[in-house]
């Protein structure tokens, strides 16, 4: 099975360049997220779901970006998210960001998540999300059952 790959387009906001006429860096983690988001809905889900009908949140605790190239007003980027990995209640995001003209990477990073309920207590990812990443992560899934076995 190969990974699955999301992607977004976003264009790029005059608001969202600084001073120097490039983007500001925290602008990235904020694509990260539209990619993440895009990336579920892709898997046959959303986030929005998730949190209404399984009480169930993905809370971001480590964030990471590497910028390679400077984006600029208008430039129309690419967003390509993949799941890295998932376990009972942790899921890692990979990112990069592209330049649609010319493909040129401008960033890539990373996100893990700790998987929570409405409390923010750690629980598990239920089966159904659970079984969407391991096929998007090319793995093969296990029920409970199967693993009592």
């Amino acid at each position: 099975m190969t990974e699955h790959v999301g992607e977004v387009k976003v264009r790029v906001r005059y608001a969202e360049t600084d001073q120097m006429g490039v983007v500001y860096h925290a602008n990235y983690l904020v694509w990260f997220e539209v990619g993440r988001v895009e990336f579920l809905r892709k898997l046959g889900f959303s986030y929005r779901e998730m949190e209404e009908n399984d009480a169930c949140f993905i809370a971001v605790v480590d964030a990471r970006c590497r910028y390679r190239a400077p984006a600029r007003y208008d430039d129309e980027i690419i967003v390509r998210t993949h799941l890295k990995n998932a376990r009972e209640s942790l899921v890692h995001f990979g990112y990069e960001i592209v330049r649609s003209t010319d493909g040129t990477l401008l960033a890539e990073g990373e996100t893990t998540h700790v998987v929570t309920d409405a409390q923010m207590k750690r629980r598990t990812i239920p089966e159904k999300y659970m079984r969407a990443f391991c096929e998007a992560a090319g793995r093969n899934f296990l029920t409970t059952e199967d693993k009592k076995h």
